[in-house]
């Protein structure tokens, strides 16, 4: 298993510089080419204060550089491993140093800063994302199996399918038009992760003394910042799970079924053994196999779910900065988001394969 996760972590290397080079020609190739919003500046200059611009942007990121060499100079900026870079722009010696992301074109500020601003974001909405999805896939996949053909049954079927039928972007916008509304229901807000007012409160719900008594019994009551963003983050949640659980519990139904008929189950039912220990502790573990292949996408493609929710939602994570990226043509920007997120589904993918083989005594990665 050590060599095996060795040959993967090593594996990463080749795929990440591949998507990354992708993406890299892709955005080279885009009209205006990769600087070419840094240029929309010079509308409103004079032309020597256009071409004074331009060669400062041509010097500073190297723009006038062929593309394999600024591309090089974006991977050896970005490695562990590579050459130190003078004042000058000349190559230093080969070392090993510290990664550097670089320099957002349009916000002007460090890139590793912008991430890790909205990095936090967008993990947590996964995190929360997918024990939910999971935690209801697994736990009516199992029942809808043991009832097979009673309502339960019949009744989730018909309720999971019309939810994976649902796009994503339609039940967003329903969502804020009926839950956020204020000529309906207006229960939740309708973007944000926190209230303009967050600065002001304190982390955990509390009651604030001195509240008149005729208002009632949630008098005085203050949400707190945890609250707060719990209750910003429902409807962006909701969206995210509902088809995850919807497929994965039709999934794990039908394994189910598949292992309630093989032979091992006739036999222990022959020898006496109960129904619960043949459910949960013969049937059961064969039965999450197939969902923990599908784990491997699970993450990946929340992430670029999360890209929809968040602009819908008006959430400043991964995804919404990955598309102003995209939009303003920021070259460091959007390859050092894309490295991230890359980086993180191959993190799973090779998480999946571990917790397959830990799962599945018959599994052998030697």
């Amino acid at each position: 298993m050590l060599s095996y996760v060795i040959r993967r972590l090593l594996l990463m290397v080749p795929t990440l510089i591949g998507i990354t080079v992708v993406v890299f020609l892709v955005m080279a190739q885009s009209p205006g080419g990769i600087g070419g919003s840094l240029l929309n500046k010079e509308g409103s200059m004079r032309a020597e204060e256009a071409q004074a611009l331009r060669a400062y942007y041509e010097k500073r990121y190297g723009l006038n550089k062929p593309l394999y060499v600024q591309y090089a100079r974006w991977l050896n900026q970005v490695s562990p491993v590579g050459f130190d870079i003078n004042k000058d722009g000349t190559l230093g010696r080969f070392t090993v140093k510290k990664p550097d992301l670089g320099k957002s074109f349009t916000r002007e500020r460090p890139v590793l800063d912008v991430v890790m601003d909205a990095l936090p974001i967008t993990l947590i909405l996964n995190l929360v994302t997918i024990p939910i999805i999971y935690a209801i896939a697994v736990t009516t996949g199992i029942y809808a199996a043991k009832h097979r053909g009673k309502t339960f049954d019949v009744g989730t079927g018909v309720v999971f399918m019309a939810l994976w039928s649902l796009p994503t972007m339609w039940v967003g916008v329903m969502l804020i038009g009926f839950f956020a509304n204020k000529d309906f229901v207006q229960a939740f807000p309708t973007s944000g992760v926190h209230d303009t007012l967050v600065d002001t409160m304190r982390f955990l719900p509390h009651w604030e003394a001195g509240a008149g008594e005729s208002s009632g019994m949630w008098a005085g009551f203050q949400r707190g910042w945890l609250l707060d963003a719990c209750w910003h983050l429902v409807l962006p949640i909701v969206c995210m799970t509902y088809g995850g659980f919807a497929f994965l519990s039709k999934l794990m139904r039908a394994s189910m079924l598949d292992n309630l008929a093989a032979d091992f189950v006739r036999t222990a039912r022959a020898k006496g053994v109960d129904e619960r220990t043949i459910l949960f502790q013969h049937v059961l573990r064969n039965s999450v196999l197939p969902l923990i292949t599908v784990a491997a996408g699970i993450l990946p493609g929340l992430l670029g779910g999360s890209l929809i929710i968040e602009q819908i939602f008006s959430i400043n994570g991964m995804g919404k900065l990955m598309i102003d990226a995209i939009f303003t043509r920021d070259r460091e920007l959007v390859l050092s988001v894309t490295f991230v997120i890359s980086l993180i589904s191959t993190v799973s993918l090779l998480l999946a394969d571990i917790c397959y083989a830990l799962a599945d005594p018959r599994v052998s990665y030697e």
